[in-house]
């Protein structure tokens, strides 16, 4: 099972659109996930009409109607392997121990919120990965997402996928 892991798209404020590269990888993807910052409901229309299964959660910067139509916190099974998503998990100190209580039911937790791409393993084995933004990347060097795998209820093929430079 082939996943698609993207947060904070903050569109149409940071980018007009989401990117080619990106919207190439939809029909590979049998669940995409979404960690919120969506901030238009278009954006959530268009993933949802585009994917086999779209996981997505608001994150703070989405007003009432992405509220409305999405959870705080996402959580499936998806062959066996327990994956949740969260928009903000709070500072980098400490991280994995705040999730891994926050989450003790999940092997995977998708976050968003900081722009940061990250993967790591809480000390109770809880995986965290932030895809970093797609559309905006803030201080870091590239927009990013993520692709991963799943096969008899383990997490395989993590890769951060980096997108070029948007020209103005």
């Amino acid at each position: 099972m082939r996943l698609l892991l993207m947060s904070d798209t903050h569109l149409p404020k940071r980018a007009k659109e989401l990117p080619p590269r990106l919207l190439a990888e939809l029909p590979h993807a049998d669940v995409v996930f979404h960690a919120g910052d969506w901030v238009d409901a278009a954006t959530l229309d268009l993933l949802a009409s585009r994917s086999r299964r779209l996981i997505g959660v608001y994150g703070n910067n989405d007003g009432p109607e992405l509220r409305a139509r999405l959870p705080e916190v996402a959580e499936a099974d998806l062959d066996g392997l327990r994956i949740g998503a969260v928009h903000e998990t709070g500072p980098a100190q400490g991280r994995e121990a705040r999730c891994a209580a926050r989450f003790p039911g999940l092997d995977v937790l998708v976050f968003g919120h900081s722009h940061i791409p990250w993967d790591t393993t809480a000390p109770s084995g809880l995986r965290l990965l932030n895809p970093g933004s797609p559309t905006d990347r803030r201080r870091q060097p590239h927009c990013t997402y993520m692709t991963a795998t799943v096969t008899r209820g383990r997490l395989t093929d993590v890769e951060l996928h980096r997108l070029p430079r948007r020209t103005p």
